[in-house]
């Protein structure tokens, strides 16, 4: 079995540190270099590619004529899907949709900024959205959740989700029973980067859309970055990633369990142990072996990978101001905080696109059932930008209105900027000009 990686703060030299802040990074010039023609042929050919392509790539029989899944497919998933995967679903999308009906600002205010000054926003929904679905070896109906409630929320006239067709030619059963539940009726059997293609351009089923969101594989984010001035490409989500804060009072073993968690994403997969305790640090390491002995063997070889390489495994620092350092230095994708009073630390922990606070409250349930929005920042993103929520599907118009006695007081001082900035027209219409034109002496 491979050793798990274990790295001691202090012994670290600076370019070993910054080592250890690394994430997998895919080079997409050649990626891009593939998806070109595939973008071209979807501008071009429409429908026919994107059936064509479900053929080559996807392995699946879907035709032109049978893009969209229909009201009856629908009605299938209900039928197929097991009672008890609906009921979960039903409770976890109420769960994210009274989260992201919090998120929501107010949708409209003015606020007068001095006499006859008044300034303010308005907010209304973008037009349009995809939200994109992966498939790869499985089904991803939290994605669903996470992508389509916070649109329906926000009141986005057109969600729709494009998604890759499975071998019988058929959109996942559920997928199409979350986007149903979610409030989405308008799901494409499209993948990779011929889906981005679809709703940048648009075709004779898919609708183009002014937005995409969701995660999905090199060759989707190689698509939206070549159309990203067609489409507004959304958040970046690139590969797994979490680290698991523990103080001295953390259970070792029960920390060992969360870190296995984005783990067993896949080999690009990030996650670390940062804790200040040797005896945490000892726990975990021990108890990773019974854990992987109750995995399959994939998600055990993609665990193991990050685990005992060079962007996984245990950190072991001084002090837990040094572990706190690390941490908000690395920003991870996910936060968790093992201790026995986790929120002393909330105030100090400021970089992560979420953070989840205490050993009953792991990853998973983050991912699935809490309410707060689990496509996240990666990358380090999160220094600077959020999770995905009602934000992403609005936009904020700012409005002014100004009274004549508030324009008496503005526009001296708004032609002396005019006038230093060197703008004729502008100094001109605040000017006694405008006076004049108004037939006023």
């Amino acid at each position: 079995m491979p050793t798990v990686s274990v790295h001691t703060l202090a012994d670290l030299s600076a370019e070993a540190r910054a080592g250890l802040l690394r994430r997998a990074e895919s080079d997409l010039g050649p990626i891009m270099e593939t998806v070109r023609p595939i973008i071209a042929a979807v501008a071009e050919e429409g429908d026919a590619a994107l059936a064509r392509f479900a053929r080559e790539l996807d392995r699946s029989p879907v035709t032109a004529d049978a893009i969209a899944a229909t009201p009856a497919d629908f009605d299938a998933a209900f039928a197929e899907l097991a009672p008890e995967m609906i009921a979960t679903l039903e409770t976890c999308i109420d769960n994210v949709r009274r989260f992201h009906e919090a998120q929501m600002p107010q949708e409209m205010w003015m606020k007068e900024m001095s006499p006859g000054v008044f300034a303010g926003e308005r907010v209304t929904p973008i037009p349009s959205v995809a939200c994109y679905v992966p498939r790869g070896k499985g089904s991803f109906p939290s994605v669903v959740m996470m992508t389509t409630v916070p649109a329906v929320v926000a009141g986005v006239p057109q969600p729709v989700i494009v998604t890759p067709p499975g071998p019988d030619g058929k959109v996942d059963a559920a997928t199409l029973v979350a986007a149903r539940l979610a409030g989405v009726e308008e799901v494409y059997k499209a993948g990779g980067a011929q889906a981005i293609a679809a709703v940048a351009y648009g075709t004779e089923t898919v609708p183009r859309c002014v937005k995409v969101v969701g995660p999905g594989s090199p060759f989707v984010a190689a698509a939206k970055r070549l159309l990203a001035d067609r489409i507004d490409p959304g958040l970046p989500a690139g590969p797994s990633e979490a680290i698991i804060f523990a103080d001295e009072t953390a259970n070792g073993r029960v920390a060992a369990l969360d870190l296995l968690i984005e783990a067993e994403h896949g080999p690009d997969s990030a996650a670390f142990l940062v804790t200040n305790s040797p005896r945490v640090a000892e726990e975990a390491v021990a108890a990773l072996p019974h854990y992987w002995a109750r995995m399959g063997a994939e998600r055990v070889a993609f665990s193991e990978s990050v685990l005992c390489g060079p962007r996984g495994g245990i950190i072991v620092a001084e002090t837990i101001e040094d572990a706190i350092a690390f941490t908000n230095d690395y920003a991870p994708e996910h936060l968790q905080v093992h201790a026995a009073s986790p929120h002393d630390y909330l105030g100090r922990l400021v970089n992560a696109g979420e953070i989840l606070l205490g050993a009953h409250t792991p990853v998973v349930i983050g991912n699935f059932a809490l309410g707060p929005n689990a496509v996240l920042p990666t990358n380090q993103a999160a220094l600077t930008r959020s999770p995905l929520g009602v934000h992403d599907f609005l936009k904020f118009t700012s409005i002014g209105y100004v009274t004549k006695t508030g324009y008496d007081r503005l526009a001296p001082l708004a032609r002396t900027f005019a006038e230093y900035e060197g703008f004729d027209a502008h100094a001109n219409a605040v000017s006694e000009l405008r006076t004049a034109a108004f037939g006023q002496d």
